[in-house]
């Protein structure tokens, strides 16, 4: 065995563990998860506007 067998093992170790993450990331298992994080920057929107309504309040309840 010289070098070059163990470089294509390990080459072959990481593209297995490669398509074993790409695997486990687009099972149906996961598809909850991944539409929840997908739907983050749409929660950040309304709880930005939230916010915003709030101090709208405050500041008309001041005046």
């Amino acid at each position: 065995m010289d070098i070059n067998v163990l470089r294509g093992i390990q080459t072959l170790l990481v593209m297995i563990a490669f398509f074993g993450i790409v695997w486990w990331a687009y099972s149906s298992h996961r598809k909850k998860s991944n539409d929840e994080a997908a739907h983050l920057p749409f929660d950040d929107d309304e709880i930005d506007q939230r916010t915003r309504e709030q101090e709208q309040d405050k500041t008309e309840k001041k005046q």
